[in-house]
């Protein structure tokens, strides 16, 4: 995991090879034999290194599993991502599924996991509706209640679900498999209705089996409306507002909170579902927009999405004693005393 770690600090402080290399006094060729794993830096090396990343030589030399196979998802064409922040996402996801399939190991195996979802599975539909109805069954819930923890549902289905630090607006999600397992990685510094779907966006895109003639801005079309469908149903929006309204109105804000979505997506689900006329969607907009809330808009008191597998992984491994209390915290990258806290009275 050394070349790994390595590579994934250099990219979490958003650092070239070259900026690296100059800061620590080796050549850029370097810097890429030690990321390859075809060179191991000398101690000193290693030391400049950290102190130029602002990381420990522990840290480098934290071990993981490296018997990983990804296949990482694409970034969108439009994403307003460099190649750089692009290889971070990736490497960020390689640097967590060694932890957590470390964990997994200690704990007998990948078959505490459960059975692996299918990827490509389900049929694509031009209908939306009934696209979202298809993926609410094959995640097994009913056809219009409200989802309350995305997150908790998914990873009861075997799907790991990343929560990512990273300040581009830009990046919102990617999907994409590691042996074989679908993962979902996820901007955390977004609304939580934002969040909430993102993460049914991109299970769309690995669920679904696409058309090879769709284009790439179709099918994020596609997976777009059908993540409004899935987490507002048709049948759910007329119960909560009615069959005709003039008027979005703040009150809404109600249903907000009990479908974990914005205004944005409930004018948009009305319109689409025929609730309310266009002028009534572009009056909202409008009205929206001049409050502030393309870029800001109140949470209404959402739950925040929290995944909480590997968490629950590594506790258990703690008090089943495959693991001790400090290998517990090096995996979660954590402290001593709170992993102590949340295994024992």
């Amino acid at each position: 995991m050394l070349d790994k770690n390595i590579k994934y600090y250099r990219l979490k402080n958003n650092m070239t090879r070259k900026a690296l290399a100059e800061a620590v006094g080796v050549t850029p060729m370097n810097i890429t034999f030690y990321e390859n794993g075809e060179r191991r830096p000398s101690m000193g090396v290693l030391k400049k290194m950290a102190d130029v990343l602002g990381v420990t030589v522990t840290d480098f030399l934290a071990a993981g599993s490296t018997d990983l196979q990804f296949v990482h998802g694409k970034f969108r064409k439009q994403s307003g991502m460099n190649s750089m922040e692009q290889e971070y996402v990736r490497a960020y996801v390689e640097e967590y599924c060694g932890r957590f399939f470390q964990t997994v190991d200690f704990l007998g195996g990948i078959k505490i996991l459960g059975d692996v979802p299918v990827t490509g599975s389900i049929p694509y539909c031009d209908d939306h509706e009934e696209a979202s109805r298809r993926l609410r069954e094959y995640l097994g819930l009913s056809r219009n209640e409200p989802v309350s923890s995305l997150t908790d549902i998914l990873e009861n289905r075997g799907i790991i679900v990343l929560f990512m630090d990273i300040s581009n607006d830009h990046f919102s999600g990617m999907n994409g498999t590691v042996n074989n397992i679908p993962y979902i990685v996820v901007n955390q510094n977004m609304s939580p209705a934002r969040i909430r779907s993102t993460i049914v966006h991109e299970t769309a895109h690995f669920v679904f089996s696409w058309p090879q003639s769709m284009s790439e801005k179709e099918e994020e079309a596609a997976a777009t409306a059908i993540s409004g469908a899935f987490l507002f149903p048709k049948e759910s929006v007329i119960r909560e507002l009615g069959y005709r309204i003039s008027v979005i109105s703040r009150a809404m804000t109600l249903t907000c909170r009990e479908y974990g979505i914005s205004m944005f997506m409930l004018a948009k689900r009305a319109r689409l579902c025929n609730v309310i006329s266009s002028n009534t969607e572009k009056e909202f907009y409008v009205k929206a927009s001049q409050a502030g809330w393309r870029k800001n808009e109140p949470d209404w008191d959402i739950p925040m999405e929290q995944p909480s597998l590997f968490r629950q992984l590594v506790y258990r491994a703690v008090t089943e004693e495959e693991i001790s209390v400090q290998k517990g915290a090096e995996l979660l990258k954590t402290s001593y005393d709170s992993v102590v806290k949340a295994c024992y009275i």
